[in-house]
């Protein structure tokens, strides 16, 4: 079925079958911690699936205000408003380092999702259900915040709503992965609200009036937490019977999650949120719902919310498209919003014009290049990487000045560098590319020569191995740096991408975005992953670099050999190119490996 019909045969069937939802959400949402794995368009993500799937239309999403002081100051003590703000405060909170120029940014960000929670609970008491796309900040205390959260914004809510004359119960259900120890501890003494919380290990004292905290240890599978909410939730609801019920509903417990430590399957979560939605918004107690995005610390965090959102009491859910997907998707668009002489300097089309850049002093080449590519002015890229949000981001990791430099003199391609400052002492993003006719004859690629992204303020610790000849922890844009060479592919005309990786580490890390171009090569690499599956990276190329891999097939060791990998862009390459299927190939490797000596 087509897209627009399919988006307008479910907004017809939506307003008949399902529940009305509000959604509360704020472009500048989009913001990443320093040194946290967030997704910083996590929220973004799931609105666009949403309303491009017809489940919200434009009337339905809200956009919140900051949070006042005064909201605050119902909450957290005169003096924690007061030192959030130093520079030490804030740094025990996110637990690293934070720079003057981040506090502002980090403080506004959760001033801004905590009045999304207010937003989101005024709708969901006038209609019902409503989400905020943010929120769920359970860590934090009155004079106190920790765990990435300064502010509770569940706390300001119910407090804002009593103030104004609320007088219901209120249960808080909290399916975070970690504690939800700073609400529990704001409502130790108050009878009419309950906090619930299952995670991994209690984060603080558990004693409270109205209150119930479940610790289920490490590596919980969907089973043993299904079971556990299923003993505790269904009577919890029919005792308290609350008005109005906030559900944190953390993408954290999913098995890829980067901090996380449980083995939670999409199916798993999906019918944890279904449970939990349906079992306070049907029956004769049914309570006004706030869902809260709460924590999740990988790309995919965003995918389990739009999946629930999809079908929040039940039904068919609809499964959602892929990051990468989304990611390049979102890329195009921005794309759509350029003119061409924004990016090449000319005056449109594909006229290039004349600009200062093409100017050259008498004795110089006559054939300079002065635009990357053959196409993209320095000031084309970097209003590229500024309204795509790179640099943005670049500026939330306290790097408040991005500085762009291109060198396209090299005759091993043209290479595009990225600083943190203009006096380019922090080195983050560098990237050589070339145009390649030889690969595919008869096709034009961009050929990746040398891609490094890197943060040289994070560090690595037991969650972030050092990769053979890294300096510095990645900064997490990968996905995003393949859909930007996407749409330039595009933009240019260029049939694809290809990359030779020089080692399978490189390889592991481009799996999801391109693919081996020779079949061999392909059975070479999944008989490999295969073997070294259950290895962190770093020990599985190491493995492979020190000769530890034995094909017993032939008695040799296994040597990795550096083969083309391409991602297929224009239409005659994806009719000639397709994912090879290598069940038959890869039966003719016998791999083991060797412990070292």
């Amino acid at each position: 079925m087509p897209l627009f019909v399919r988006r307008h045969w479910r907004r017809g069937w939506r307003w008949l079958t399902s529940p009305h939802f509000d959604v509360v959400y704020h472009e500048d949402y989009n913001r990443a911690f320093p040194s946290v794995p967030n997704d910083p368009l996590r929220a973004e993500r799931i609105l666009a699936f949403l309303a491009s799937e017809g489940l919200v239309l434009r009337c339905d999403v809200h956009q919140p205000l900051p949070a006042s002081l005064k909201a605050l100051a119902r909450v957290h003590t005169a003096e924690y408003l007061e030192q959030v703000h130093e520079i030490r405060v804030l740094t025990s909170i996110l637990g690293v380092e934070i720079t003057p120029d981040q506090v502002d940014r980090i403080l506004d960000l959760q001033r801004l999702q905590t009045g999304g929670t207010l937003l989101a609970t005024r709708l969901a008491l006038k209609r019902g259900l409503a989400v905020n796309l943010g929120g769920g900040f359970h860590h934090a205390r009155a004079g106190q915040g920790g765990g990435f959260c300064a502010f509770n914004d569940m706390a300001v809510a119910i407090a804002r709503e009593r103030a104004e004359g609320f007088r219901g119960r209120v249960l808080v259900v909290d399916l975070d992965l970690h504690d939800g120890d700073g609400t529990r501890d704001l409502f130790a003494d108050d009878d009419d609200v309950f906090t619930f919380s299952i995670h991994a290990r209690h984060w603080g004292p558990t004693e409270a009036r109205a209150s119930l905290a479940v610790e289920l240890g490490t590596d919980v599978d969907d089973a043993v937490f299904l079971a556990a909410l299923e003993r505790h939730l269904p009577p919890l609801v029919e005792d308290f019977r609350p008005q109005l019920v906030y559900y944190l509903a953390g993408a954290d417990p999913a098995r890829e999650d980067k901090i996380g430590e449980w083995l939670m399957t999409p199916a798993g979560m999906l019918e944890r949120d279904v449970r939990v939605a349906s079992l306070v918004r049907r029956g004769e107690h049914k309570a006004a719902l706030v869902i809260l995005l709460a924590g999740g610390y990988s790309s995919e965090a965003w995918r389990y919310t739009a999946r629930f959102l999809s079908a929040p009491l039940g039904g068919r859910a609809v499964e959602p498209p892929s990051t990468e997907a989304m990611t390049l998707k979102r890329y195009r668009y921005i794309s759509s919003l350029f003119d061409a002489a924004e990016l090449s300097g000319g005056a449109g089309g594909d006229d290039f014009g004349f600009t200062e850049e093409d100017l050259y002093l008498p004795g110089w080449a006559a054939h300079k290049e002065t635009r990357f590519l053959g196409y993209y002015t320095r000031h084309g890229l970097e209003l590229v990487l500024e309204r795509a949000g790179i640099l943005d981001r670049l500026r939330d990791l306290g790097f408040v000045h991005p500085t762009i430099d291109l060198d396209l003199g090299e005759a091993a391609g043209h290479t595009i560098r990225t600083f943190g400052d203009p006096s380019r002492r922090e080195l983050l993003m560098e990237m050589r590319v070339h145009r390649d006719r030889r690969t595919i004859p008869g096709m034009e690629l961009l050929s990746i020569e040398w891609l490094l992204l890197q943060n040289p303020r994070s560090e690595f610790g037991p969650g972030r191995a050092r990769l053979p000849g890294q300096r510095h922890p990645g900064l997490g844009m990968l996905k995003d740096t393949v859909a930007l060479l996407a749409v330039a592919c595009e933009r240019l005309h260029l049939d694809g991408i290809v990359l030779v990786p020089s080692t399978y580490h490189v390889a592991v890390q481009w799996q999801g975005h391109l693919s081996f171009l020779k079949a061999e090569a392909q059975a070479r690499f999944e008989a490999l992953v295969e073997l070294l599956v259950g290895l962190p990276l770093a020990s599985a190329s190491r493995a492979v670099d020190e000769g530890r891999v034995i094909d017993d097939a032939g008695g040799e060791t296994f040597a990795w050999v550096p083969e083309p990998m391409v991602a297929p862009i224009s239409e005659r390459l994806r009719r000639e190119y397709r994912p090879h299927d290598v069940t038959r190939e890869r039966r003719k490797y016998r791999l083991r490996l060797v412990d070292a000596e």
